[in-house]
């Protein structure tokens, strides 16, 4: 059993390293597939956002990396430039305690290509980050040379297939030599996933984690309802009740994530905004002054914000229910990490109520809020309403179109006459009851008469 870092026998070097990171023990993904790694076996891992899937790579690929072999060796990919340069910077962090340092290079879009393939031609790194299209753009420009590489790991892959890139992993993972590890990790394993998987791994270790709770225990995952009110009003006195640490708000399109993002500047709030159609260079922007903590409030869409892994998000808004409800809980996952506590609020209209109840049945737990004088209060359980719908149904079928008749008229009272006929309902039940009986009883005097008649005429 896996108790600690001492028992996964990891490099002497990455010892301090952990510890400069105050990793005390493993996490469950880390306890599973690390061991697997080590041992050469190609592993897919599934787990949740935030439970440290990052360092379950990284940390086994730096224990076996050669430093004096100068080619490449591991080649790592993630769907988004943000997730890259957390990647590289975890990788970095490693690497300042390494003996002998390690050549690492990260490619992203966005940056300068030249540049890259002079720096190829003098020397391959022997670690290579980067997403799928530059990395394949330097290996068909004949400067990136993977055939050394032993390693192979595809990170977020099920971001990958959303984004589109997996047909470009492909292309990469048709470069390596024959005889490669692979490493597959993502929190979900969609179908469109499976053919890739099949075609690359045989009999590959999967490593499914398992979690208590489908949201993380540290994170309060809280509903309210909008009906009734202005949704981008209530959206900013939510935001300003409290005082969040860092909030991240989402929304489903890039026109709602601007109209919200420009109405709360409006109302004096500095957000930033990230969403796919931002320029490269702004995006980079925005997110160093993000991580700078310029801005306390970031509106952002689903795709944008998969590939925003930040510190200390406390606060999580879900403007909308996703369309794709495995966002949700990549959404939520944004808050609630490194074992600190973390709020997540979804907005919803009378009309998606079978979305709430799809994620519930997905085992995702709600509790009832609502915004009263300034407070946030726990309302009532949102089911209550079925129980009264199945007691309702019970009425007698008359009834039951007299108080539909009576809703719909809407007219002063009608509560109290409803009540009256049901109670007169009740009555004319009882009254038929004792008819029957009456009726019942008559025909079995008159059954008895006719016997007793028979007899007599008989006796004659």
């Amino acid at each position: 059993m896996i108790e600690s870092f001492a028992d996964l026998h990891l490099a002497d070097f990455l010892t301090p390293a952990l510890k400069d990171l105050h990793f005390e023990r493993p996490t469950a993904v880390q306890a599973r597939v690390i061991p697997l790694i080590l041992n050469g076996k190609s592993v897919v891992g599934q787990s949740r956002t935030g439970s440290g899937k990052t360092h379950a790579f990284l940390l086994p690929i730096f224990s076996q990396l050669a430093p004096n072999n100068q080619t490449v060796q591991a080649v790592i990919t993630t769907p988004s430039r943000e997730l890259a340069y957390q990647i590289y910077n975890a990788a970095k962090q490693l690497n300042r305690f390494a003996t002998t340092p390690l050549t690492i290079h990260n490619y992203v879009g966005g940056t300068d290509k030249e540049h890259q393939v002079e720096q190829l031609n003098r020397r391959q790194p022997q670690l290579v980050i980067g997403t799928p299209g530059r990395i394949l753009d330097l290996i068909n420009s004949q400067a990136l040379d993977i055939h050394t590489a032993s390693q192979f790991v595809i990170d977020e892959a099920d971001m990958t297939l959303d984004m589109g890139f997996l047909e470009t992993v492909d292309q990469i993972a048709a470069r390596f030599p024959e005889k490669l590890q692979m490493m597959v990790f993502s929190a979900t394993i969609p179908q469109g996933l499976r053919p890739f998987l099949k075609k690359y791994l045989e009999n590959p270790v999967i490593e499914e984690i398992p979690t208590e709770t489908v949201i993380n225990p540290n994170v309060e995952n809280w509903l309210m309802s909008t009906k009734g009110r202005d949704k981008n009003d209530l959206v900013y006195r939510l935001l300003t009740l409290g005082d969040p640490y860092l909030a991240l708000v989402f929304a489903n399109t890039r026109d709602r994530a601007t109209e919200l993002a420009n109405y709360l500047q409006e109302r004096g709030l500095k957000v930033a905004l990230i969403h796919g159609g931002l320029e490269p260079r702004a995006r980079k922007r925005t997110m160093r002054q993000i991580r700078d903590m310029d801005y306390q409030y970031i509106v952002a869409t689903d795709l944008a914000a998969r590939g925003i892994d930040l510190e200390g998000v406390s606060l999580v808004l879900n403007d909308d229910i996703p369309s794709d409800l495995e966002y949700f809980i990549h959404r939520v996952g944004r808050t609630g990490r490194a074992n600190m506590a973390g709020t997540a609020i979804t907005l919803y209209a009378p009309a998606e109520d079978v979305l709430i109840e799809k994620l519930e049945e997905r085992g995702i737990t709600f509790i009832p809020k609502d915004l009263k004088n300034g407070r946030i209060v726990t309302t009532y359980d949102r089911n209550r309403r079925k129980a009264h719908r199945r007691k309702k149904a019970a009425l007698d079928p008359t009834v039951k179109g007299f108080v539909k008749k009576a809703k719909k008229k809407v007219k002063p009272g009608y509560k109290r006459r409803i009540k009256q006929r049901i109670k007169e309902d009740e009555r004319q039940k009882v009254k038929q009851a004792q008819r029957h009986e009456m009726r019942k009883a008559k025909r079995a005097r008159q059954k008895q008469h006719r016997a007793e008649r028979a007899r007599q005429q008989n006796g004659r």
